[in-house]
């Protein structure tokens, strides 16, 4: 069984189990905004609240809100080297990741 289905199947008991924990509507309502939100979108998102204080938005969100901004840019060097910088800030977890996509920016740009 991959981590996701697990993962996924921790999070159907949380919500539908014997004692369920609600979510929270922020966190649900963040998830469907950004999951539906086009690259531009995102990105103004998320340098609008990295503005106003740059560690307020919970990691889980930053790293969903780039990953879904770079699968629909996934041409786009600066945003890729841009999702980066913000994966190695929160390291070591998501260091090869992040340095998988400073090299496929690297590649984009040769």
């Amino acid at each position: 069984m991959s981590d996701s289905t697990t993962y996924a199947r921790a999070l159907i008991r949380a919500v539908h189990g014997d004692s369920p924990a609600e979510t929270p509507d922020a966190v649900r309502d963040f998830i469907e905004q950004v999951t539906f939100a086009g690259p531009d979108e995102i990105l103004e998102m998320l340098h609008g609240v990295m503005t106003e204080d740059w560690m307020a938005l919970p990691v889980w969100a930053r790293n969903l809100a780039y990953r879904l901004a770079c699968l629909q840019r996934p041409d786009d060097p600066e945003l890729l080297r841009e999702a980066a910088a913000d994966l190695l800030c929160f390291g070591p977890d998501w260091d090869a990741e992040a340095e998988s996509l400073k090299q496929r920016a690297a590649r984009l740009e040769t």
